[in-house]
């Protein structure tokens, strides 16, 4: 009986988390209102000279990713400011890093644990939620010249992003980090297992001709394709454009593109 009972419960949390995230999600991606994005930054590996980069962080570092959404919003007829960013300072506490594998039940257990604990810093933070939040993991370039893969998650609107710490990888940053808050607002990845864009999505402009190169990478395309078999990463937001597929994932009007 004790043990119905609790897998009632459960499951009675998991139906309330559910309607409410339907519910953001439909708030989200009304576009009647400009989205509240908040962006945190994270010490990722404890050294000082990640430390001092985060320390030289300010709000006009991530100006570039609001401007950007503002302005493919306006492309695409969007009639109000899509998104406002914040940059609300370094925070101590760690949010939890997905998992490296594939390992199904490890996923699912890692977002459960992430959104618990945004939920959780939220409750003990005095300054208000973002609609969406996302939480920057800084890492000294000395040290790491690859990062674990960032992650959006649109249950919750909050993302992990995994950035370098260098002012020389500001501009791929802020590509990263729109990134996945596109995956925050519904969108889909458009690459291939090997990184590739895939065509027409994943194309900036899929029916140019000839085809290659692209000038431009598509924001889940993530890579400019400069052939069928060969992809170069954009250097900032100026070498990336918002396609049609990804505005329909966020409920954009396609028809004003």
């Amino acid at each position: 009986m004790q043990k119905n009972l609790r897998y009632l419960i459960l499951l009675l949390i998991l139906l309330f988390v559910a309607l409410n995230e339907a519910v953001n999600r439909m708030h989200s991606t009304s576009w009647e209102a400009p989205l509240w994005v908040r962006v945190y930054a994270v010490n990722g590996d404890g050294r000082v000279a990640t430390d001092n980069y985060i320390d030289s962080l300010e709000s006009q570092d991530f100006k570039a990713i609001e401007d950007f959404v503002n302005r493919e919003a306006r492309r695409f007829g969007v009639p109000i400011e899509a998104i406002e960013v914040e940059y609300n300072g370094r925070l101590q506490s760690h949010p939890p890093q997905p998992p490296s594998g594939n390992n199904i039940l490890e996923n699912v257990w890692w977002s459960l644990s992430f959104r618990y604990w945004a939920m959780r810093r939220g409750w003990s933070s005095d300054s208000d939620e973002g609609d969406v939040e996302l939480f920057v993991s800084y890492y000294d370039t000395a040290t790491s010249q690859s990062l674990r893969h960032s992650v959006g998650l649109q249950g919750g609107m909050i993302g992990i992003i995994n950035a370098f710490a260098d002012k020389s990888y500001s501009g791929s940053n802020q590509v990263v980090i729109t990134h996945e808050l596109m995956h925050t607002l519904g969108a889909r990845d458009k690459y291939d297992a090997a990184n590739m864009p895939i065509h027409p999505q994943g194309y900036s402009e899929p029916y140019r001709r000839p085809l290659y190169p692209q000038r431009k990478a598509e924001i889940m395309g993530g890579r400019i394709p400069l052939s069928a078999w060969q992809a170069e990463m954009p250097q900032s937001l100026r070498e990336v454009v918002i396609g049609s597929y990804t505005a329909a994932e966020i409920n954009w009007p396609i028809d004003g593109s």
